[in-house]
């Protein structure tokens, strides 16, 4: 599982011109999955998610977390985290999950971030448009395979 942070000051998820999802201050998390992927990842991930602390405090020191700034998460699905370029010049998406592994995946780890923080979603396998302000910019990347 891998997933991109990028601290928002307002980000929203465009679908056919229709919003599906809009937050304040907060973070926009880009979610992606390999087929070997299952829920035990997701404890130790929201986790990290939710206690990193990487909002300012009034010294100007990243020490607040989301939780601590009263955020929100805008979670889009993305299985180009998985894209393997090391040949030719088109990415190959064999290493992400299939679409019938990775959408129950991603929303039940948008239910588990949701016991802690307000949670916004695109939707899963459309064509979304991404609208947001990066905050800093502020960009983490997380990976299960480092975290475990």
């Amino acid at each position: 599982m891998r997933v991109v942070i990028q601290r928002v000051s307002r980000a929203k998820c465009t679908v056919d011109n229709e919003i599906t999802g809009e937050i304040k201050k907060g973070y926009v998390i880009l979610v992606g999955f390999k087929s070997e992927d299952t829920s035990d990842l997701f404890e130790k991930m929201v986790d990290k998610i939710v206690h990193l602390r990487i909002f300012e405090d009034e010294q100007g020191k990243m020490n607040l977390s989301l939780l601590d700034v009263s955020g929100s998460i805008l979670s889009i699905s993305q299985f180009t985290l998985y894209a393997q370029c090391k040949k030719g010049r088109r990415p190959s998406f064999d290493g992400s999950a299939p679409a019938n592994i990775a959408k129950p995946l991603y929303e039940a780890f948008n239910e588990e971030l949701r016991k802690y923080v307000p949670v916004e979603c695109g939707i899963f396998g459309a064509d979304m448009k991404i609208d947001f302000v990066n905050d800093g910019p502020v960009t983490i990347v997380l990976d299960s395979d480092e975290l475990m």
